[in-house]
């Protein structure tokens, strides 16, 4: 692994902040703000965003002082690694692939599925129904053509990607202030009654899903190689990120509840794009709010591209997977191989309809989780057995808040157990994970097997180099 030589570090502290921050926001703030409500009530929904935020911050935190001091492409690959050994790190890195694949993945979907409200109707040429999900021609090349432009700007370069993303990110927050800034003068605090449906019960009702609104600061360390900012910087500006998308989703919340009344979200199919025209008295606001939301979806597609690309370049570099997906262009200094993976996994993924990508979102939310606890025992490990580790950002009160981490991990994993409201659909998505799961213990055989000790050696040789750069 060699990543600090040939990868380019071009991306500015703007680049960086516009990553995460679009890779967190994505679509759900459109489609889900009512259900939000609707569940837990408007303050209700509100606190839930709050403590949900409370528990990424301490997970984000230990991030945060990992990335400073190991600035490495693959990020979660390297800490587990240098704490816990070549076997955490696979798992840790093959299952937060699985997380970072299956959203791109289901972007490819929810590209055709959102032009539905922009041009209603346009759905032709029927060709097959899966798991109750009619499929149809144009719908279908509406996914694979977005797929292949995303595929191709990725592999151009990063510098060309974040363009495209600073750009879309700068257009949501912008329309973003319209909405909130729309409802705080046009809505009114009548409309937000209920502020709070069951009680304790509401609020979990929404804390369940919030975490997995915060998916998406974590691509900041799988392109580490690639920023051009000092070490203690970067680690602030992934807690940065967090912060945003609280007070985004906290903020989107309160619009929408300003905006509508709980009957006019119960009629409504987009809760936020009709609060956008209602609090603007026309149609033309609404659609675009849609079309920031359409740069939503093209965010997170991006964020999650360059994420499973760099973990999967990780891997293959340190030879924990096949050699050949480690290569980088020439020219662009990008890992050819491993995005042309990802865009053919993601081209192929309309043919497949809405709910079979809902079940692989849904596996791939677990392998997010079990990464970040991961990391979070890293970090613990690490500051009892590295005190002495240069860490440019250093958290205050380490083995508090890597305690607070594993454990708020481990309790967001129990979230997809069987008894959970919450829990992976049986058989179809724990066979997704599972399968993953066997799939990476024949990689793992593999690797070991061809490759022998080489993982260790190209990993020693990375991170004692990394630390004479400090």
């Amino acid at each position: 692994m060699q990543e600090t030589e040939k990868f380019n570090r071009v991306l500015t502290r703007k680049d960086v902040l516009a990553l995460a921050f679009g890779a967190m926001i994505g679509w759900g703030w459109v489609v889900l703000a009512g259900g939000w409500v609707k569940t837990g009530g408007s303050l209700g929904a509100i606190l839930a965003f709050l403590i949900g935020a409370v528990a990424i911050i301490f997970i984000g935190l230990t991030y945060a002082e990992l990335v400073a001091a190991m600035p490495l492409v693959g990020g979660e690959h390297v800490y587990s690694y240098r704490a816990l050994g070549i076997t955490a790190s696979f798992i840790t890195t093959w299952t937060i692939i699985l997380g970072y694949v299956s959203v791109v993945a289901f972007e490819a979907v929810a590209l055709p599925t959102v032009l539905d409200y922009l041009v209603p109707g346009y759905q032709h040429g029927y060709m097959w129904t899966i798991a109750g999900w009619d499929v149809y021609a144009t719908w279908v090349l509406v996914g694979v053509a977005g797929s292949i432009i995303i595929t191709y700007i990725n592999y151009i370069g990063i510098k060309t990607t974040a363009v495209l993303q600073n750009l879309l990110t700068a257009l949501i927050i912008i329309v973003g202030i319209m909405f909130i800034t729309g409802s705080l003068f046009n809505g009114s605090t009548a409309k937000m009654e209920p502020l709070f449906v069951d009680g304790v019960k509401g609020i979990f009702g929404v804390l369940i899903a919030v975490p997995f609104m915060f998916v998406g600061f974590d691509v900041i360390p799988q392109a580490a190689g690639e920023i051009k900012l000092p070490y203690k910087v970067i680690g602030k500006v992934l807690l940065l990120s967090v912060f945003m998308a609280a007070a985004w989703y906290v903020l989107i919340v309160l619009g929408a509840a300003r905006a509508l009344t709980v009957q006019e979200m119960e009629a409504s199919q987009l809760v936020t794009a009709d609060a956008m025209a209602a609090v603007f008295g026309g149609a033309w606001a609404g659609k675009l709010l849609i079309i920031a939301g359409i740069g939503g979806i093209i965010t997170s597609w991006i964020g999650f591209f360059i994420g499973g690309s760099r973990a999967i370049y990780a891997m293959a570099e340190a030879r924990m997977l096949p050699a050949f997906l480690a290569k980088l262009h020439p020219k662009y200094k990008t890992p050819t191989n491993a995005i042309l993976l990802i865009g053919v996994l993601s081209t192929l993924a309309p043919f497949f309809g809405r709910k079979t990508l809902v079940w692989l979102v849904d596996a791939g939310g677990l392998g997010i989780i079990i990464a970040w606890g991961m990391v979070a025992l890293s970090f613990l490990v690490l500051r009892k057995r590295e005190p002495q580790m240069v860490r440019p950002f250093k958290v205050k009160y380490g083995q508090f808040v890597g305690y607070a981490a594993v454990i708020l991990s481990l309790a967001l994993s129990l979230l997809y157990l069987p008894f959970s409201p919450s829990a992976l659909v049986w058989p179809y998505e724990w066979a997704i994970f599972l399968g993953w799961m066997a799939v990476g213990i024949i990689f793992y055989g593999y690797a070991r097997m061809v490759y022998g000790n080489a993982a260790d050696k190209l990993m020693k040789h990375e991170l004692e180099k990394i630390n004479v750069a400090k």
